[in-house]
């Protein structure tokens, strides 16, 4: 026969199973409500976006973005254009060189994008260049920045007969620039290989220029073309700098699609 204290006692610790399944339970719904509405906020409606108070908050929000296997080109757009560009957020990697423009890396995006700040001394420009299938996502933050967009190079097929036929592509015209838009400060446009290839240059003979670039997924080979004769040939794009430290000097320091590779 159970005493009144066995009873109690037992009493006692099935209110604290019960309590602390209570508890299980309560956390098990709390993180699957999480999952559930990180599943559900898909990234896609622009109204929702709190504009970042600092770059780190920038890169954290694209990290964030960037979890989901599908990107909205216009939810990345307007999130990097609210971004307020603040000098004291980037001046440590703001590595300008006197000979080309320079590509310093700022976050490597846990290998689903490079976050890169590019820097034009006056006059500066890329080549027109490609970029490897990518999503390319332009923001300026300091000064101004023209892009020349252009189409892909025509290929004219020719035969040629010896002991088998083969057929060359030749590349022998001069490439057409389709378009040519001037950037200011804070604005953001986007470019991928379906729309075509372009080329980005300082304008200014007076002030320096400063773009923050999204790259998805990273890649590190690009082509860079002839204007003149639309020949194209492969370059590898190269870090100035990473994380506000140089990177060692190589051998080849020119190949980063720079127009004097031209």
């Amino acid at each position: 026969m159970e005493s009144s204290g066995d009873i109690i006692s037992s009493a006692c610790l099935s209110m604290e199973r019960t309590t602390l399944s209570e508890s299980l339970e309560d956390n098990t719904d709390d993180e699957a409500e999480e999952r559930d509405t990180f599943m559900e906020d898909d990234f896609t409606d622009v109204k929702t976006i709190i504009p970042p108070k600092n770059l780190q908050e920038l890169v954290s929000q694209l990290h964030r973005v960037f979890r989901h296997d599908h990107i909205n080109i216009d939810y990345v757009r307007t999130l990097m254009e609210s971004y307020e560009s603040n000098p004291k957020d980037w001046k440590k990697f703001a590595k300008f060189d006197v000979h080309r423009y320079t590509r310093n890396l700022v976050d490597e995006g846990n290998g689903k994008f490079n976050l890169m700040v590019l820097c034009w001394n006056e006059g500066q420009s890329s080549s027109i260049h490609s970029h490897a299938g990518s999503h390319c996502f332009l923001k300026v933050l300091a000064g101004d920045v023209k892009e020349e967009l252009y189409e892909w190079p025509e290929q004219s097929m020719t035969s040629q007969t010896d002991e088998a036929t083969t057929i060359e592509a030749k590349q022998e015209n001069e490439m057409k620039q389709r378009e040519e838009h001037l950037f200011h400060k804070n604005q953001c446009t986007y470019i991928s290989d379906d729309i075509g290839l372009h080329r980005v240059e300082n304008p200014s003979h007076t002030d320096k220029a400063v773009t923050l670039h999204l790259y998805s997924p990273p890649f590190d080979e690009c082509y860079c073309f002839d204007q003149r004769t639309g020949k194209k040939l492969t370059a590898k794009v190269t870090f100035w700098s990473k994380f506000g430290k140089r990177t060692p000097f190589g051998k080849d320091p020119n190949k980063i699609c720079s127009r004097e590779n031209n």
